[in-house]
């Protein structure tokens, strides 16, 4: 089973926004999902993003693969870094 850590869509038309979940690469996109790991709001000014870095990192090291979007997030966030400290 492959998982992957992805952006889950929410809101209304035209005002979206994203949760990140860990999911099932073959599970739909605003379908089944295992885990919340945090949300995303790009409407909002700031922009908000919210993410449980303990268990982002607790996936990550059991081989969950970011989408691009969700990795960018985690870069901006400092996700990767924290992930190297702990090792």
């Amino acid at each position: 089973m492959s998982v992957k850590i992805r952006l889950k869509r929410m809101g209304s038309k035209k005002k979206p926004f994203y949760r990140i979940v860990v999911a099932d690469s073959r599970s739909p996109r605003d379908g089944r999902f295992i885990e919340e790991i945090g949300y995303y709001n790009p409407v909002s000014e700031p922009k908000v993003v919210k993410i449980n870095d303990e268990s982002a990192i607790k996936w990550l090291n059991e081989g969950a693969k970011p989408t691009d979007t969700v990795s960018m997030l985690f870069k901006n966030n400092g996700i990767y870094e924290k992930r190297d400290e702990n090792k």
